[in-house]
């Protein structure tokens, strides 16, 4: 980020900037010219897979009746989503659902969190092919499960087919089939990607705008300063877009299940 700041301020950036640099180099430190799909983003999903198999496998290895601190920090995050979110949306059929809602609301918490935490300082979900590849996994889910409940000629009648007179269905069909299988897995994934990504320019503008500013006029230092501030003031706001969109993200998720196992949506 130091770097970036001097090369700004000295006005060596090469502007407009390329397709290539928004593709991370590799970090690794052999064959990087072979290992180009290794790259920092890559390893923080991987990082947080495994903190997250990690945690849960150690919370639970010995389960007991008076839980530890990690047994209950563990617990609670199961019982928030599977409460708060699988029963409440879905009813009690929900709670079979509720081990993917609280794999995903880790997940995408998670991931969100690197944004914030220093070293890392970007989330993977801003690339958009991590919200997509989400999006698509709930959305082959939900149209599994309405396959699985009402057979396959019923759940797409019902999903295509609203209650309306016969002769305005030549127009509801289209609009039901673009809201039901287009849209939804398309918002689902723009929503967390556009979210993630506006978060970390954000923050970076003003960091290293307050770089810019101090190297480029002594005059500039209480205005750098204040961009550094905003910083973190900012950083606060973004820490509640993290939590935001990792429920927002799993609710949907549940809603569009709960769609798909309703007699008529």
């Amino acid at each position: 980020m130091f770097g970036q700041a001097n090369v700004l301020a000295q006005g060596q950036a090469e502007f407009p900037p390329g397709v290539g640099d928004f593709y991370l180099p590799s970090i690794l430190p052999w064959g990087a010219e072979n290992s180009f799909w290794f790259t920092k983003i890559t390893a923080m999903v991987w990082i947080a897979v495994g903190v997250l198999i990690i945690y849960f496998l150690a919370s639970y290895r010995k389960p007991q009746l008076v839980p530890t601190k990690k047994q209950w920090l563990a617990e609670s995050i199961y019982g928030f989503v599977r409460n708060n979110i699988a029963v409440d949306m879905i009813g009690h059929q929900g709670v079979r659902f509720a081990p993917y809602f609280t794999t995903l609301f880790c997940f995408v918490l998670l991931t969100n969190a690197f944004a914030i935490i220093p070293f890392f300082q970007i989330s993977p979900n801003s690339h958009i092919a991590f919200p997509a590849f989400l999006a698509v996994i709930s959305y082959v889910l939900f149209i599994w499960v309405g396959i699985r409940h009402h057979g396959f000629g019923k759940f797409f009648k019902n999903s295509l087919v609203p209650p309306a007179p016969w002769f305005i269905l030549p127009i509801l069909i289209p609009i039901e089939f673009a809201s039901t299988f287009l849209f939804r897995p398309f918002t689902l994934a723009v929503r967390l990607f556009a979210n993630m990504f506006a978060g970390h320019m954000i923050l970076l503008v003003f960091t290293l705008g307050g770089f810019a500013m101090l190297n480029a006029n002594a005059w500039l230092a209480p205005v750098s300063v204040l961009s550094w501030l905003m910083t973190v003031a900012l950083t606060f706001l973004e820490f509640l877009v993290i939590c935001l969109q990792a429920y927002v993200f799993t609710v949907l998720t549940a809603s569009y299940v709960q769609g798909a196992l309703a007699d008529e949506h």
